[in-house]
């Protein structure tokens, strides 16, 4: 599978003329001179920004993780610092931040690359980040079946710290905690901290 950097929102794409014109009118409405040359080709280039951000619209993320693989591991995999970007549904301003994913296998794994994958997937939509993180736990779980599932996301929201309250460096940390992971402090601790490290 393609990484979803390959992607593009095609309802985007179909939609490009209708998109640069509401653009366009945005910024008339807050009192911009939208013929002027800095400008010009701001609505275009919105456009191919809204083609890229959103392109998880366009791949189901189970997909994202791809062929998984027989294999008897049943110690802990971590896979960290995977660096995500996405759009707060409620202002449609960027956060970003970083998904930490510990997995207990049952029989299944899947290939190191896909985790971040299925992020990109997950995170290239308007969210929430406390949905990404049940997301990627859940599809994980669903995927994978393992005895054990751990996801943390830090983001910091620039809906909390560029407008509003206005809190700059603030940070979200919200976590899903599965199986195994759930009933069992000293495997939680594991992981807690090597993530940390």
């Amino acid at each position: 599978m393609a990484g979803i950097k390959d992607y593009k929102n095609s309802k985007v794409t179909g939609n490009r003329e209708l998109i640069e014109g509401h653009v366009r009118e945005i910024l008339r409405l807050i009192g911009e001179d939208v013929d002027r040359e800095g400008l010009l080709e701001t609505p275009a280039r919105v456009t191919r920004m809204y083609e890229e951000i959103f392109a998880g619209y366009e791949v189901d993320p189970r997909d994202a993780l791809g062929v998984t693989f027989d294999e008897q591991h049943e110690e802990l995999v971590i896979v960290k610092d995977i660096v995500y970007y996405s759009q707060c549904e409620h202002h449609m301003a960027p956060f970003f931040g970083k998904v930490h994913i510990g997995y207990l296998p049952s029989g299944k794994i899947a290939g190191l690359s896909k985790f971040a994958r299925l992020v990109d997937a997950v995170t290239r939509r308007l969210q929430v980040q406390e949905r990404i993180t049940s997301e990627i736990a859940d599809i994980l779980e669903e995927v994978l079946q393992p005895q054990g599932v751990m996801v943390i996301v830090e983001g910091e929201h620039l809906c909390m710290c560029a407008r509003g309250v206005k809190k700059p460096g603030s940070k979200t940390v919200t976590s899903a905690v599965r199986g195994h992971f759930r009933s069992n402090a000293a495997l939680r601790s594991e992981f807690l901290s090597l993530v940390k490290d």
